[in-house]
């Protein structure tokens, strides 16, 4: 499965490496306590990656099977309509988690792609790793958890956005939730996350920035 994710950069410096790595635990230990044995295990799982702008950690037809943290840099991970065109459906900063849920649970090809829109640090666990650690590591499955039920949450609040907001007002919502976005997501790609024309958020943008 190594070779489907195409065009990583292997880091070869053992400083670098640990660095990244180092950065994984200081998220982790700011949300979770962990014994030094269980910070071994975790470096003996762990993979580091970099990868460039516009390259590709998965491409639709791929299975997914990694657990994917961002160290630094920023992803997107988007579906292509039979017509052509581009459907966000999530980004992803420093400290967040990539992944393609349903490929990576049911083992099925991908039907999302996921890629780099600046030059990006990664820390990747395989799935046979991620689920050995969600067992040996308990405060490490308390927090995948929490994670996956705020992202349940925020799922729910989304749909809801988007069937009952106005452009102004999901763009007013967007900016507010994910500020962190507002500068180095093209706004474009911003349209397509919150499913409007680039000319009715570009107009919903000036309404706002006028008030």
């Amino acid at each position: 499965m190594l070779q489907l994710i195409t065009n990583l950069i292997v880091i070869n410096s053992y400083s670098y490496l640990s660095n990244m790595f180092e950065a994984f635990i200081d998220y982790l230990t700011s949300k979770i306590d962990l014994t030094h044995s269980e910070k071994e295990l975790l470096h003996s799982c762990y993979i580091s990656r970099k990868i460039k702008k516009k390259q590709f950690l998965l491409h639709e037809g791929n299975v997914w099977s990694y657990s994917c943290f961002i160290v630094s840099g920023c992803l997107r991970c988007y579906r292509i309509s039979d017509n052509g065109n581009e459907h966000i459906i999530r980004f992803g900063v420093e400290n967040w988690w990539m992944y393609d849920s349903e490929s990576f649970n049911t083992g099925e090809p991908s039907k999302s792609n996921i890629d780099a829109l600046e030059d990006s640090e990664l820390v990747l666990f395989t799935k046979e790793n991620y689920e050995k650690l969600l067992i040996e590591i308990p405060n490490f499955r308390n927090l995948v958890d929490t994670l996956q039920s705020r992202s349940f949450d925020a799922s729910q609040n989304r749909i809801y956005t988007n069937i009952s907001y106005t452009a102004e007002e999901k763009y007013q919502h967007f900016i507010k939730l994910h500020p962190e976005f507002y500068k180095r997501v093209p706004l474009h790609m911003i349209a397509s996350y919150l499913g409007v024309s680039r000319e009715t958020l570009s107009r919903a943008r000036t309404q706002y920035v006028q008030k």
